[in-house]
């Protein structure tokens, strides 16, 4: 994939969620909502300041995140779904 996100952008494909319950009930595909975890696989030089500056982004390549229910905008490259947002629209970097 070659693919380069402007400014404060991000590319993230999304993660798959568990599709078993605690209690061991199966979740089948109909019922699942789309997963609202994933990975960056690009990101942008940064945002663009006020004073003509760029401010480095927080978030790296190969970080998982959390984000929006509803953010950024699905894309397909080589068969493969990804979401392009603003860094702004990620909640938080999982660690561990």
């Amino acid at each position: 994939m070659n693919i380069r996100p402007l400014h404060d952008r991000v590319v993230i494909k999304r993660l798959e969620e568990e599709r078993t319950t605690a209690g061991g009930i199966v979740i089948p595909d109909t019922a699942a909502e789309k997963p609202q975890r994933g990975e960056v696989v690009a990101v942008g030089k940064g945002k663009p300041t006020d004073d003509g500056g760029v401010r480095t982004p927080e978030v790296q390549t190969g970080d998982k995140v959390l984000f929006g229910k509803y953010a950024g905008t699905e894309i397909k490259i080589d068969d493969e779904d990804y979401l392009v947002m603003r860094e702004d629209d990620v909640v938080a970097v999982l660690e561990g």
